[in-house]
């Protein structure tokens, strides 16, 4: 059976004092279709999206709504003016009879209805932008990054309602997990162009890639076909000029095909060089707690961090993610116990709240102005890990045009702010990097580029984020904080953890990750006998700490074989001796690691087959 259309664009064109960012855009958007709209940061997605909501105008083209058709749209950053509490603002477009509907939403947000708009943070504020959309049950629902700001507890919630609802929704996020759980079908913009592919979003990169292979042989074949012809031209005019002439125009024409087509826009070229190495050990927190006022941040926890670690932190926003972040680095002195960070640490942050960067400065000043790589009476260039770079051109790495470098900052989009921010942090040498948010506005492309550079970075990582799948493809060490104070060490990323509980049969109980990760309150048993059977003379810790080897020794074992291709490379040694080196220490560490994990392995199997 045909389903009806919710919305239809047809041969949308808009320009903004440049180059078009659409032109004879074409889009159809049916009932109880599940989209996610895709494409780099800048391509134009909230444009796309505005243009859908009604509040773009275009400069050609027709945007049909079905009469009786009802759209909600969620824009990243709503209005709040004229609102004093968060509740005002949700409950202003619903009559009193459906008040109701976003006190449920509220109380499956964790929102705070009397909270005041002045106050509020960004993650209540996308809360009660939330409540109000869920509330007003649209049958077209625009949701434009929908997941920033919120906590993984908060994520799932809107995952479960959406995956109810009967509404037809447009879905742009970073978070991969979200789309694919949520996704039947994908939107990709890409250079003005939407194409559309009907399969869940896992199949997205692959379709994706399958395109781009496509239009690189038929730019090959067209360049070869040109260079023939413009040989033929100087070579094989002959007298009967009229018939030439002819094939002379058809080359101009094949000319201005091959001017005509759009670059695709190419991957920022990060990279991070880690500084002089550190003490093996880089942090040692004992007993530390923190406490505001009535409200018990983090109960007496011991942590301990080693040179290579990536460790995750997550937990429900205000559980206190960012205030242990900043113990550990002694940004924030706790109320009990100790940080001791190792020797030789050079750390760089990346703070959520973008707080490092001045709106009003440009881009270039940012970079210039920033002690640690601008060169003084320079202005023009930055030191990049040692080396002396023309501003444009390093910002150009991070896919800026010539224009931006005079920008201010406060016209980038929440993805550029991201990219400049992490510009800032890989020009100079660190070992130790603090990342806060880092992957919030940053699209799928840079956000598989960030993974790439962490696991081969050398340093150790310290990490916030609500991405699951970004932690699961990072993390080798995940701290949970769970509420009242309580925080528990797991090994792995997100999926790790979840399967470490539900092997204990409790949400809450704790896994041993590492010698030297361990809360030291422990939690109440669940009443239910759901301890797994413990093997012979094991303790309850030394069990846990038996299951979750395998899973690192195998994680290690992926490390040393990525390794192991990089130094496969003969060209490696003479086209960057310096990455070589660093290869190889990475490459001895992780063998010696490995080694001790197996003969503890060995030694716990044998208690407990004692």
């Amino acid at each position: 059976m045909a389903r009806a259309p919710l919305l239809q664009l047809t041969d949308i064109a808009l320009t903004f004092g440049g180059d078009p960012v659409f032109d004879g855009l074409d889009l159809v958007i049916h009932e109880a279709d599940r989209l996610s709209l895709v494409g780099r940061n800048g391509s134009g997605k909230s444009t796309l999206m505005k243009v859908m909501a009604g509040l773009i105008e275009p400069d050609r083209g027709a945007r049909v709504l079905p009469e009786g058709v009802s759209t909600g749209y969620l824009e990243q950053d709503p209005d709040f003016s004229g609102f004093a509490t968060l509740g005002d603002f949700a409950t202003a477009t619903l009559g009193p009879s459906e008040a109701w509907r976003v006190e449920a939403a509220a109380e499956g947000l964790k929102l705070s209805l009397e909270a005041e708009t002045a106050r509020a943070s960004g993650g209540e504020r996308r809360r009660a932008a939330l409540a109000r959309l869920m509330a007003e049950a649209p049958e077209l629902m625009l949701l434009d990054e929908p997941t920033n700001h919120l906590d993984i507890e908060a994520i799932g919630w809107l995952e479960a309602e959406l995956s109810r609802t009967r509404a037809g929704f447009v879905l742009i996020s970073h978070d991969r997990a979200f789309l694919q759980a949520l996704s039947r079908a994908t939107l990709w913009l890409d250079r003005g162009v939407v194409r559309r592919m009907d399969r869940p979003f896992d199949r997205f990169e692959e379709w994706r890639d399958k395109i781009w292979e496509e239009e690189d042989l038929a730019r090959h074949k067209l360049d070869r076909k040109i260079k023939a012809e413009a040989r033929w031209a100087v070579e094989g005019i002959s007298a009967r000029r009229k018939r030439n002439m002819g094939r002379v125009r058809a080359l101009q024409d094949l000319r201005e095909t091959r001017a005509n087509m759009i670059r695709r826009q190419g991957t920022a070229a990060m990279a991070l060089e880690a500084g002089p190495q550190s003490g093996k050990r880089v942090i040692e927190a004992q007993g530390i707690s923190k406490t505001y006022g009535d409200q018990v941040i983090l109960k007496p926890f011991d942590l301990r961090v080693l040179r290579g670690d990536r460790v995750a932190f997550v937990g429900p926003n205000g559980a206190g993610k960012t205030t242990l972040l900043k113990m550990l680095t002694g940004e924030v002195a706790p109320d009990t116990g100790s940080v001791t960070l190792g020797t030789g640490i050079e750390m760089a942050v990346f703070d959520q709240t973008r707080a490092a960067l001045d709106p009003e400065a440009t881009l270039w000043e940012s970079l210039t102005n920033d002690p640690s790589i601008g060169i003084s009476g320079r202005s023009d260039q930055v030191l990049v890990r040692g080396t002396p770079r023309h501003v444009v051109g390093y910002l150009k790495d991070f896919l800026f045009d010539d224009a931006q470098a005079r920008a201010p900052v406060k016209s980038l989009s929440g993805g550029e702010k991201a990219r400049l921010l992490l510009a800032r942090i890989m020009a100079r040498e660190s070992n130790l990097l603090v990342l806060d948010e880092p992957t919030n506005d940053l699209d799928v492309e840079t956000l598989d580029l960030l993974q790439d550079i962490l696991g081969e970075y050398l340093g150790t990582v310290l990490l916030v984020s609500h991405d699951r799948d970004f932690l699961d493809r990072v993390a080798t060490l995940t701290v949970a904080l769970e509420g009242q104070g309580r925080a528990v060490a797991y090994a792995g990323g997100w999926s790790d953890m979840q399967a470490q509980r539900a092997a204990s049969g409790t949400d809450a109980a704790p896994a041993k990750p590492a010698a030297s990760a361990k809360p030291v309150e422990k939690p109440a048993q669940p009443s239910a006998p759901a301890k797994p059977p413990r093997k012979g003379g094991l303790s309850f810790t030394e069990q846990h700490r038996l299951d979750a080897l395998p899973a690192m020794i195998e994680k290690l074992e992926g490390e040393i074989a990525k390794l192991s291709d990089l130094l496969s490379e003969a060209e490696l040694y003479t086209r960057d001796p310096a990455k070589a080196d660093k290869a190889t220490q990475a490459l001895t560490e992780r063998q010696g690691k490995l080694s001790a994990l197996e003969e503890e392995w060995l030694a716990l199997e044998e208690k407990a087959g004692g």
